[in-house]
């Protein structure tokens, strides 16, 4: 499953609490358009679709569309603010021990 780190559990409250939809959460859609490219599209919505995942983190929620969690399975969602824009980024999440 989807793992979102602090600082991007951080980003996403901030972002979904001044949104129209305050009460709502991050969604993430698309996948890769071929093998070596992925698309991801990420948007504020009220609430999950009844296919989708969802991750809650430190308050925040995540709903991952049917369609791109077999991609996200084992990713790590995170994000930088710099000048108050914020910029998610996905990695491969660490191999455990």
């Amino acid at each position: 499953m989807l793992t979102v780190t602090p600082m991007a559990a951080s980003a996403i409250n901030a972002i979904v609490s001044s949104s129209p939809v305050p009460e709502g959460g991050l969604k993430i859609s698309g996948g890769p358009t071929d093998d070596s490219q992925g698309t991801f599209q990420l948007s504020i919505v009220h609430a999950p679709d009844d296919t989708d995942s969802v991750v809650e983190e430190q308050g925040s929620r995540v709903f991952v569309e049917e369609t791109a969690a077999p991609f996200l399975e084992d990713a790590v969602l995170d994000a930088q603010v710099d000048e108050g824009q914020v910029r998610f980024s996905l990695r491969e999440a660490p191999d455990q021990p």
